[in-house]
């Protein structure tokens, strides 16, 4: 009996290297991984069949440009979301100044306005014909000089407004989450606090900063209305070119495939920044920065930059569309179908936000307890989707969906003789399922950036006791990350209320939202009924932003801030 145990030892060791039942995590994330990858695996297969006098007519035109604007503008992004998001997340932690309170909930919100939004508002504003330059040529005369808005720089300066909260969001979280007892090390050590603050604060918030602005370039990848408004030829225009103007998907399709590329090179940017290197609170009495008070013109000049921020991005666009929306609401465009639309646009938003949230926390604990190449392959192709725009996605999603719809059918009618029709083409099914791979990434990314901080002893620690790896996870690391897990629910929750071209492609017939209302408008450039439905999306995404800042600025253990920039009132820990 004893010797028949001790045989059975080496068998059971085999099975472990060999990943049988224990690998259901990693397995259940490459299906997961694999079925939003398909879709966009659709669109790399496209560039097999090529259409040569598409790509033949590009290189002798446009291409050069196409991929030197298109490097220009993630590297102009890229420069802004880092210095603006992490410079105001360094602001409102380490220092105390008037108006602080406030400005740390108030510099989330341009993450609710779309960057076509902010787009139009800054062009109406701005343009040579706008209230801007004719004020200053009625002041000055006719040869004042004002920067071309319209321009590489404007849409850079767009952009960055917009997109900023992304790496803001992360990077003061992982602020946040260090440890005062850090930085006095440092200090005591004869360190400054800016060094301390570059040398110890920015190598532990490394992953999060890194997340932010991948998450930042995607998203400046995949945008057309701004670059379309702003006259900036990227590969995103030259796609809808080819796809409406010629009225051919598959080259359009192909030329997508350029940005994976471009997607490609962000990803091995990121791990490349990220390193090997791991860093880990291991102090489990976690005591946040206290920040320091300033005084004199050094708070002013904070509140001021802070203002300034928060100003652009949200007050100026904002009081631009209320003012349109308040002199359409008297004119005939008013439509009293607008709560349908709204309730629509939340519903799509929720739904998808659990998705993509589920999705992602399945595809990143699998990834963590398995390197399998495949798994790890299929999740980063799933986590391209980001970077393409909304139409191709419709288009990759619609090959599969439809594959699935004429199987069904042909299975259907060969056994029962009754035919199915289109059963997911054309529903909400196929919206969602877009929606998913469009914006996988958004919540893997903050996901990935959140247990990446869980240190592995706690794993094992965990496991040592008996728990499953399901039970690691509900128990230990989910309470963990429950941050990051509303975080990025809230992420998709924004970016689904504010797409437009995956929406009007595959929306049920006579289904609209709010983003479909603006496009109807705008494209017969009804700017100020537009007005209505795009303050009604920035206002539906600043109230889950709103609860987001609500939690994320919690009043810490031992301090308040009553938004005056004084110390406050001090409590000692019960």
């Amino acid at each position: 009996m004893a010797r028949s145990h001790v045989r059975s030892i080496p068998h059971r060791l085999r099975l472990l290297r060999s990943g049988a039942p224990r690998d259901l995590w990693p397995v259940a994330a490459g299906a997961v991984a694999l079925v939003v990858a398909t879709p966009i695996l659709v669109v790399v297969s496209s560039i097999l069949t090529p259409s040569l006098e598409v790509w033949s007519h590009l290189w002798e035109t446009q291409l050069a440009e196409l991929a030197w604007n298109t490097i220009a503008l993630i590297t102009g992004v890229g420069l802004g979301v880092v210095v603006v998001g992490t410079g105001l997340a360094w602001l409102v932690t380490m220092y105390r100044f008037p108006g602080r309170g406030i400005f740390e909930w108030l510099l989330i919100l341009p993450l609710a306005m779309p960057a076509y939004v902010i787009g139009f508002v800054f062009l109406a504003l701005f343009d040579y014909a706008g209230p801007v330059q004719s004020w200053l040529r009625q002041v000055f005369g006719p040869g004042v000089w004002f920067p071309d808005f319209a321009s590489y720089g404007g849409v850079v300066l767009v952009m960055t407004l917009v997109l900023y909260p992304y790496v803001y969001l992360l990077a003061r979280a992982a602020f946040l989450e260090q440890s005062e007892t850090t930085l006095e090390a440092a200090r005591a050590l004869g360190a400054s606090r800016f060094r301390a603050f570059w040398k110890v604060m920015i190598p532990l918030a490394r992953p999060s900063i890194v997340a932010g602005v991948t998450l930042a370039l995607m998203e400046a990848l995949s945008d057309f209305g701004t670059v379309a408004i702003y006259g900036f030829d990227t590969f995103t225009v030259a796609i809808y070119r080819i796809w409406f103007g010629l009225f051919d998907r598959g080259a359009a399709t192909e030329l997508a495939s350029v940005l994976l590329f471009f997607t490609l090179t962000l990803y091995l940017l990121e791990r490349a920044l990220r390193g090997r290197a791991r860093f880990y609170q291991t102090d489990g009495k976690v005591r946040p920065p206290t920040p320091k008070r300033l005084t004199g013109w050094k708070a002013w000049t904070a509140s001021g930059a802070a203002s300034l921020v928060v100003g652009v991005a949200l007050g100026l666009p904002v009081a631009q569309l209320l003012y349109w929306t308040v002199t359409a609401l008297g004119g005939p465009d008013y439509d009293d179908r607008y709560p349908a639309f709204m309730f629509n646009t939340l519903t799509l938003g929720t739904i998808s936000a659990i998705l993509a949230v589920g999705a992602a926390v399945v595809v990143a604990y699998g990834l963590r307890l398995s390197r399998n190449r495949i798994v790890t392959t299929f999740g980063r192709i799933a986590n391209m989707g980001y970077a393409l725009p909304g139409s191709v996605i419709a288009v990759g999603v619609l090959a599969p969906l439809a594959f699935v719809d004429h199987g069904l059918d042909a299975f259907l009618q060969a056994t029962w003789g009754i035919s199915s029709g289109l059963v997911l083409t054309g529903s909400m099914v196929g919206l969602l399922f877009a929606y998913l791979v469009r914006f996988l990434a958004v919540s893997c990314q903050t996901v990935e950036a959140s247990l990446i901080k869980v240190t592995p002893s706690m794993d094992m620690a965990a496991r040592s006791l008996g728990a499953s790896k399901g039970e690691v996870l509900w128990r230990v690391h989910l309470p963990l990350i429950r941050g990051g897990l509303c975080t990025a629910a809230i992420l998709v929750f924004v970016d689904v209320i504010k797409e437009m071209p995956a929406t009007l492609l595959l929306r049920p017939f006579g289904y609209e939202t709010l983003a479909v209302r603006i496009w109807q408008l705008t494209s017969e450039s009804l700017w100020e009924a537009a007005a209505l439905p795009a303050l009604t999306i920035v206002a539906a995404g600043i109230l889950p932003v709103l609860f987001l800042a609500r939690s994320s600025a919690r009043p810490r253990v031992g301090e308040w801030d009553d938004g005056t920039g004084g110390e406050g009132k001090h409590s000692r820990m019960p």
